[in-house]
């Protein structure tokens, strides 16, 4: 008998009982539906925060004041640090690192910004005109605060397009005053509209000039002071520029942490990646008991089909051959769940990804393959032993079973 016969009567026998097979198939079908949507998920996770993390800037170093020993990750500013981060830090940095393409001096806050009978509490971020170019965040309408707005401590303020619309309303605010910590700040721009990123609303946000916040603040120190660096293949030497300009500035101490942005990325992908595995192999438990119903039902097929085997024997066939049509039929019903499993899976991902839309889902190539080729294995694994005790049954014991 050859491969094709063996399929074609491998398939005959499966469809003699069709529900017995779907229902042996469905641990199957499930298990492989399961690794390719929750992989998909994983996968899309990663994708997404690449994505979200690279669109506000890229070959970004993040310097906050306190030393902290890790490779990435957010770290808000340590109290009572050695030293802060001033803004003479980050002027010195501009003109001492000459790998740097911009820096800019960050101080961040909350204010209530009043206008007429409107308020809204928001965050408020002290930064210099670079700010747009680093964070890849533009003025839409009117513009940006200028050098010359933080050399003279103006109070001008930008604002974010949810800010604008909560205060103004369909009312052009460009000229008009708004109320800040009992301060008034002329409106000189409204940001173009960029909607969340990483569960934070970047159009909630007002931008004044640095020097001004710190004067609203009453503080001289800085949140963190954000450098570009012209050419990812410079972010080491970059780092190592800011650690030499910090640390002469600090005393010889390195009480400051830089963290690039293919840190923090990598910091989240390695977190994301080893989810997505924990997540797939418990996927994967489902597929080892879709096996363990096929070695059950087997086993249900060779007692059913033992007079059979010794007919099959009686004249001539091979324990080889036994063995094989035995283990071709669970291979056959592991691979036929299987492939149902990746139409589901995959139609899965992509329905969940159609009707949630802040659900990414990525199916990969390699999630499919991985999944198809596990139920395969299923099928091979938790075959031999019932193909076996096929093969090794005595031809005259066969025939007289009833």
């Amino acid at each position: 008998m050859d491969f094709r016969e063996a399929v074609a009567l491998a398939l005959e026998m499966l469809s003699a009982n069709r529900l017995r097979t779907a229902l042996t198939m469905l641990g199957v079908v499930i298990g492989v539906a399961a690794i390719i949507l929750l992989v998909s998920l994983g996968e899309g996770a990663t994708a997404f925060i690449t994505r979200e993390l690279t669109g506000l800037g890229t070959n970004l170093l993040i310097i906050t004041p306190g030393k902290t020993e890790t490779s990435g990750g957010f770290h808000p500013p340590t109290a009572g640090t050695v030293r802060k981060l001033t803004y003479e830090d980050a002027m010195a940095l501009r003109r001492r690192a000459a790998l740097l393409a911009d820096v800019v001096p960050v101080v961040l806050g909350t204010g209530k910004v009043r206008y007429q009978g409107a308020s809204r509490d928001t965050t408020v971020i002290g930064i210099t005109p670079e700010f747009q170019r680093v964070r890849n965040l533009y003025v839409e309408i009117g513009q940006f605060v200028s050098q010359e707005d933080v050399d003279g401590r103006r109070r001008v303020v930008v604002l974010g397009r949810t800010v604008k619309r909560e205060l103004f309303g369909e009312e052009n605010p460009l000229g008009k005053f708004v109320t800040l910590a009992d301060s008034r700040y002329r409106v000189i721009g409204i940001m173009e509209r960029k909607g969340v990123s990483l569960g934070f609303d970047i159009d909630d946000l007002v931008f004044i000039p640095v020097k001004s916040a710190q004067d609203l603040f009453d503080t001289d120190r800085l949140f963190e002071i954000l450098v570009s660096v012209g050419s990812p293949d410079d972010i080491d030497r970059a780092i190592q520029q800011v650690k030499e300009v910090l640390s002469r500035r600090h005393g010889n101490h390195e009480d400051f942490t830089v963290i690039s942005q293919g840190a923090m990325l990598a910091a989240f992908t390695t977190i994301l990646k080893i989810l997505t595995a924990v997540l797939g192999g418990i996927a994967g438990i489902s597929l080892v008991v879709g096996g363990i119903g096929i070695m059950n039902i087997m086993l249900v097929s060779v007692r059913e089909r033992t007079r059979e085997i010794g007919i099959r024997k009686a004249v001539g066939a091979r324990r080889r051959d036994i063995l094989g049509q035995f283990l071709l039929e669970a291979v056959v019903l592991s691979t036929l769940g299987g492939t149902l499993g990746i139409l589901l899976g995959v139609g899965g991902a992509k329905g969940l990804s159609f009707f949630f839309t802040y659900l990414p889902t990525r199916v990969s190539l390699w999630s499919v393959l991985t999944a198809f080729g596990f139920s395969a294995l299923v099928g091979v694994f938790f075959g031999v032993y019932p193909a076996r005790r096929a093969a090794l049954l005595d031809p005259i014991q066969a025939l007289r079973y009833e």
